[in-house]
């Protein structure tokens, strides 16, 4: 039995997320959870001819009965910033939802991989680590940032102007999951840019949500690239764990050694998925000149995130 848990399935990147997820085979139970709406969400995907029974909770009193027994938690749960609303506010907000949902997590299923979408996940994945350290289960292997759809930005973008194939075309990004902090490794490529392409593909990926934004003229963000990554990145995990295929790879978020040089304890680098989560984590890649001015930018701006995800739970403990 596998069951998957969306935390935030109602909303704009938790019902084409749980779609995806009903569609895969590996998934026998999927548990869908929301402060509103999820017995709809449900009802409409238990139509569906897979495998997976569909089950919707709504509030905190149902959190624990959406949680039990999971092999895979995804919180893709949030609000989107409203007019008026600065990202402190922002922050706050989505920082109490994260925590509460990592609480409940830590309570119920303390084994399964947890897999976070909600922003800012440079900040939002040191939360769960936090949460998870005081209730005594914390498991660096477990926790995973979802940066997925820097990847496939990456991809898309490079294959626009290298003309390769899409699905094959493979971009290293790493670092964290918002501006500055996203570091796609095109030097790893075998095509070689001119420098104009080269800034401005790195622009592209680093702001790539802005493009969405402006398209939707402010009326959403991106929610069905998100979920189609989201679902590529769980897909990866139940691969790896459940039918225990070897070589699975991702670029993801974690509590990791790798930049621990330059200070910084959670990075998104290149990751070997296993039965337990992350199996080899990849030590940073040879860096260009332009990389590495790249690099220091974004370690800058990690120590500054990070840390505000970790005062954040400490500040909660202390009221």
């Amino acid at each position: 039995m596998v069951k998957v848990a969306v935390l935030g399935a109602a909303g704009g990147i938790g019902q084409p997320l749980s779609l995806l997820l009903k569609a895969n085979p590996l998934v026998t139970e999927l548990a869908l959870f929301d402060i509103v709406n999820t017995p709809g969400v449900a009802a409409d995907l238990s139509h569906i001819n897979t495998p997976a029974k569909v089950t919707g909770y709504i509030g905190d009193e149902q959190l624990g009965d959406a949680l039990k027994g999971a092999h895979v938690v995804v919180i893709p749960a949030g609000v989107p910033r409203k007019p008026g609303m600065t990202r402190d506010d922002l922050f706050n907000i989505n920082a109490g939802i994260v925590k509460n949902l990592a609480t409940g997590a830590a309570k119920h299923c303390p084994k399964a991989f947890v897999a976070v979408i909600s922003n800012p996940v440079n900040s939002t994945v040191p939360i769960v680590a936090e949460v998870f350290k005081q209730h005594g289960v914390f498991d660096p292997k477990r926790i995973f940032g979802v940066t997925t759809l820097d990847i496939v930005r990456a991809a898309t973008f490079v294959s626009e102007i290298t003309g390769a194939d899409v699905a094959s075309t493979n971009v290293p990004v790493i670092g964290g999951h918002s501006g500055a902090t996203i570091l796609p490794i095109l030097s790893s490529l075998s095509h070689s840019f001119t420098d104009a392409q080269r800034d401005a593909l790195v622009q592209r990926i680093q702001y790539g949500g802005d493009e969405v934004v402006k398209a939707k003229n402010g009326a959403g963000s991106a929610t069905l690239s998100m979920a189609y990554a989201g679902a590529r990145f769980v897909s990866a995990l139940l691969d790896a764990s459940v039918l225990k295929k070897a070589g699975v790879k991702e670029c993801t978020y974690i509590k990791t050694d790798v930049a621990a040089a330059d200070g910084v304890e959670y990075f998104s680098t290149v990751v070997e998925l296993g039965v337990d989560g992350v199996a080899v984590a990849h030590p940073l890649p040879s860096f260009s000149e332009h990389e590495k001015k790249l690099y220091a930018a974004a370690i800058a701006e990690l120590k500054v995130n990070i840390q505000k995800g970790i005062d954040f739970v400490a500040k909660s403990a202390a009221l």
